[in-house]
């Protein structure tokens, strides 16, 4: 059972991992989609590729590993430029992409058989046309084919270091003796009767080019070479054992026979990637190369080197021969298997890289870690308060630097959830691509800010109001072709999505170049929908946010993508449940840009504590602007007033009067000047407490509707304290301020 267990824990893993490489996979694709030729693109590609091929045969999803391999040795060839990146070709890719992805999807639904082979197949051929060499070979008829069979075995020391193309089961074996062997007692011819003992001697080419001139000739000497084809079931050893005896008389390269060469390239694709091998490592591990023969290119490479080292050119000082290219050069291995085995080694060194850069968590696990840091937090709070109340000098110094720590802690475990926006906004280059298509319209994604972080979660919770927006640009936003070249616009529409921080925030903005919103249509169908009054005063801000709610819709056609007044509703609902908000900015016939505000964190942040009334209340430190003392009580502040802050119209809410608290009033309030957005308000306290680590706790859903409250929090004494929402608050103090009746239900 507990290897049951293990077993299912380490097929989700896989599952895991894959989705997540076929993330990067996507992204990286996508880029190249834009017209990015970066070969690090088509690394990433290969990479996520090879790594799911290997995943996958460990736990013997076959048919997983075919496709991957296929598509492996395309993305090769891709690599060594031998096939051109096109815009067609990537879509094909990305077909294949997805049929990956269709295929880890069965194996976490527990399907056993793939129902998916036939479309696997198709997207194959489909990339089968786009190989210059598969073209070539459909273009010969099986007589040329013969002929160029022919042709090939008849020049078999000229490809010994091609692709595999000659199908031969010989060894081939380039054998040159030295002048002395014969002087030495050594018969040449006695070595290739030996061959015959253990396997056929198919042909014997001997290479006359080394003997002189009849009046130069010394008949003690020894000219020979040979060129031998030998077929024999024996291994690299035993063959180069048979010139064991005559070793420094001779020199001698054995090449594997070619039928063999994939073979060889499969072991060396299948080795374990646990370590990290040198390529004489990697080629003695699938016994291509002898200990010996490693031995002889070490030497000669050493030589190279020091030859080089004693010359006095610069430029020279210190090239030497990569020892792939003296195995290459000295005939001891064909070059495709060196090629597999360079890459293999790449694979094994970029894997080392990527393990110590990163190591893989669960989120649960992380969750737990930050919720133990949240309740470290509230412990901490508590102890620096007793030390306060004790009034001991050494316990304070102590707490202060146990909260220190605490504080250090928390910023590093929460460091630990944030994620780079661009993973999010880069998936968006194929919606475009992929929603255009079937209309008359050329647009192009833009990301700014891609480096910006914010938390995981957050990050995984805007993909659907990203993708509405971005939808509902394409549709309504960006004009048809025709439509923008009279309007004078570039022909491409551009659609922006961009990121940065502002006040302990994330901003995110969707912005488009196209039409822009009709506010008066928007108006019209607000009135026509019940949602505003008709005659109702409204700023071009109010009129905006109206297209956040249900029902509304100015599109003068259903389409697949919009039209029925569903989508930025959900929007506003969904980042609303993240503790953000969203405003809106348009220009008619100039474009229109979606801001979205987000917390970074969900679950801790520094906070600043209020007292108010018998009630203590925090709010987000990084939306407090300062702080001044307010000691005008003429007026009634059960509504919102304004003050003057240094020639600045300042709008401001009692927070007492606003949230009916009880007890006595200070008799030296405060004013909170507090930022949300680009709108500043203040917020009227009895008391100032003091920085505060917060962590958020989420409400009952019986609060979820209160207005100006986000969340809460439990303080050092074990009280609760509410979390001021300062987006909801601004709005309210606008809506009291105009004395309008609110707009919209919260």
């Amino acid at each position: 059972m507990q290897e049951d267990g293990w077993i299912d824990e380490s097929r989700q893993t896989f599952i895991t991992e894959s989705q997540d490489l076929l993330v990067e996979m996507e992204n990286a694709l996508s880029v190249m989609s834009e017209g990015e030729d970066d070969e690090e693109l088509l690394n990433a590609v290969f990479r996520a590729a090879h790594t799911i091929k290997g995943s996958s045969g460990l736990f013997g999803f076959d048919h997983i590993v075919n496709f991957t391999h296929q598509l492996e040795t395309f993305l090769d060839k891709m690599r060594n430029k031998e096939i051109t990146v096109t815009p067609h070709l990537v879509q094909l890719l990305l077909s294949c992409r997805d049929h990956l992805e269709a295929l880890v999807e069965e194996v976490a639904e527990g399907v056993t058989k793939t129902t998916l082979e036939d479309a696997g197949n198709t997207l194959l051929e489909g990339l089968a046309l786009f190989d210059p060499e598969t073209k070539k070979q459909a273009d010969n008829d099986d007589n040329d084919k013969g002929k160029l069979l022919n042709e090939r075995v008849e020049n078999s020391a000229s490809v010994t270091r091609s692709d595999s193309q000659v199908e031969t089961d010989d060894w081939l074996i380039y054998l040159k003796f030295s002048e002395n062997v014969l002087r030495n007692g050594m018969d040449p011819l006695s070595f290739l009767r030996y061959l015959q003992t253990i396997g056929t001697l198919v042909n014997v080419t001997t290479i006359l080019h080394n003997i002189p001139d009849a009046e130069h000739i010394d008949v003690e000497s020894c000219y020979l070479s040979f060129q031998i084809s030998f077929h024999g079931d024996v291994e690299k050893q035993m063959v180069e054992n048979a010139f064991e005896f005559v070793e420094d008389d001779c020199d001698v390269h054995i090449i594997a026979p070619h039928s063999k060469l994939k073979h060889y390239v499969a072991l060396i694709d299948n080795l374990s990637e646990d370590k990290e091998l040198r390529l004489g490592e990697i080629l003695l591990e699938v016994g291509l190369l002898t200990e010996k023969e490693l031995q002889h290119a070490l030497i000669l490479q050493e030589r190279s080197k020091q030859e080089h080292l004693d010359t006095k050119d610069e430029e020279e000082h210190g090239s030497v021969l990569p020892i792939g290219e003296i195995l290459i050069e000295e005939r001891i291995v064909p070059e495709e298997t060196v090629n597999s085995a360079l890459k293999k080694q790449q694979i094994l060194k970029e894997k080392k890289v990527q393990e110590n850069r990163s190591i893989r968590i669960d989120a649960g696990r992380l969750d737990d870690l930050i919720n133990l840091v949240g309740e470290l937090v509230i412990a901490g709070a508590g102890s620096s308060m007793l030390a306060q109340q004790i009034n001991n000098e050494a316990l304070i110094e102590s707490t202060s630097v146990v909260s220190r720590l605490i504080e250090e802690i928390r910023d590093t475990a929460l460091h630990l959830r944030m994620v780079p926006i661009g993973e999010t906004f880069r998936r968006f280059h194929r919606v475009v691509r992929e929603v255009t298509q079937n209309m008359d319209k050329s647009v192009e994604l833009l990301i700014e800010g891609a480096d910006t972080e914010l938390d995981k979660t957050v990050a995984e919770k805007i993909v659907d109001p990203l993708t509405h927006m971005i939808r509902n640009s394409l549709d309504h936003g960006i004009e048809e072709t025709p439509a923008r070249k009279k309007a004078e616009k570039r022909e491409t529409g551009q659609i922006i999505l961009n990121a940065f921080y502002d006040s302990g925030s994330i901003i995110i903005e969707v912005s488009d170049d196209g039409r822009g919103v009709d506010k008066e249509k928007v108006l019209a169908k607000a009135i026509q929908n019940g949602l505003v009054n008709s005659g109702q005063d409204l700023t071009d801000k109010e009129i905006l946010r109206l297209i956040l709610e249900p029902g509304l819709s100015t599109a003068a056609k259903v389409s697949d993508l919009s039209g029925r007044g569903v989508g930025m509703d959900v929007v506003k609902r969904n980042l609303e449940s993240l503790r953000g908000s969203v405003e809106i900015e348009s220009t008619l016939g100039e474009g229109t840009c979606i801001r979205m505000r987000l917390p970074l964190t969900l679950s801790i942040i520094d906070g600043f504590l209020l007292g108010v009334g018998n009630a203590t209340y925090v709010v987000p430190l990084d939306s407090v602007v300062e702080c001044i003392e307010y000691t005008d009580t003429s007026v009634d502040r059960s509504n919102a007033h304004y003050i003057n802050l240094r020639g600045e119209v300042l709008p401001f809410i009692c927070l007492r009067e606003f949230f009916a608290e009880e007890g006595g009033i200070s008799q030296r309030e405060n004013i909170i000047v507090v930022q949300g957005g680009e709108q500043k308000i203040g917020l009227v306290v009895d008391r100032l407490l003091g920085e505060f680590q917060t962590v958020i706790k989420p409400l009952s859903s019986i609060f979820s509707r209160l207005s100006g409250i986000s969340g809460s929090t439990i303080l050092g004494s074990g009280e609760v304290a509410m979390i001021l929402d300062v987006a909801a608050l601004v709005e309210q103090a606008g809506k009291v301020v105009q004395k309008e009746k609110p707009l919209y239900l919260h």
